[in-house]
């Protein structure tokens, strides 16, 4: 059973341009996102997934000089560009990881993924209940799951989403969650905004040089010691993104 995490990542951020490629500490976000990936011990290929636009040759560039393997897909249909970059790498396993989780705890991915195979799931995630800070979200599903969402999915939503239709459809799917021992929802810990980008930074100011790759403990018992970082980007909403379109959906893809 091959498993391949996928990271998502494109230049093309309206909120926070060119984020991928932003420095923090001695790497760029993307850089770190790898890292952190390539230290879940289960994983057995990493892959990088970003779009046939000139704009993201900058990342292409990095995960070359990397030895990264790349996959360059739809701009718009997120779905196709992870189901593409799946068959291309023979994954009978998919982690989805997206770049702008600069602070993902390795563990964390690793008992996402350990409750997918122990439960034998279609789909498995920290997010389904959210009780994880935003920030260290992980989805693992089998690549049958995904090439089942890859033909039927086709409101806007669903393609530029790529679980959005699995998550949808549990008469279709066998869904597995996982929830933290108590209930941190409510803390940013991902890369959108300006202001996300400012907590980021004091985190690995305060933590990267003790243990580059520092873990979701660490950071909340730094946190305990000094709340009053939270309070930078506290104010942003949740899922920002998926609401929107939701607001906007509408259907681009026919079934046959």
């Amino acid at each position: 059973m091959k498993i391949v995490a996928i990271i998502q990542a494109r230049m093309g951020s309206t909120r926070l341009p060119g984020k991928a490629l932003i420095k923090i500490a001695d790497k760029t976000v993307l850089e770190h996102v790898i890292r952190r990936v390539q230290a879940c011990r289960l994983v057995n290929e990493v892959v990088v997934a970003t779009t046939v636009s000139k704009g993201d040759l900058p990342i292409i560039k990095l995960c070359a000089e990397q030895g990264i393997s790349v996959y360059c897909g739809s701009e718009d249909d997120v779905l196709d560009r992870y189901y593409q970059a799946a068959k291309l790498f023979k994954a009978k396993t998919v982690i989805r990881i997206t770049a702008d989780c600069p602070l993902m705890d390795p563990q964390v991915i690793e008992t996402v993924l350990r409750k997918h195979i122990k439960d034998r799931a279609d789909y498995t995630s920290n997010t389904i209940n959210e009780t994880f800070p935003d920030g260290e979200d992980v989805e693992v599903f089998s690549a049958a799951a995904l090439e089942k969402a890859w033909i039927e999915a086709k409101l806007s939503s669903e393609r530029e989403h790529v679980t959005a239709y699995i998550r949808k459809n549990p008469a279709f799917f066998k869904l597995a969650g996982v929830e933290y021992k108590t209930n941190l929802k409510e803390k940013r810990w991902t890369l959108d905004n300006q202001e996300d980008l400012e907590f980021v930074g004091k985190i690995y100011s305060a933590l990267y040089q003790k243990n580059n790759l520092f873990s979701m403990d660490d950071i909340l018992e730094y946190l305990a010691k000094y709340p009053e970082l939270e309070q930078i980007n506290s104010h942003i909403t949740r899922n920002e993104g998926y609401q929107k379109s939701l607001r906007e959906d509408k259907i681009v893809k026919e079934r046959k």
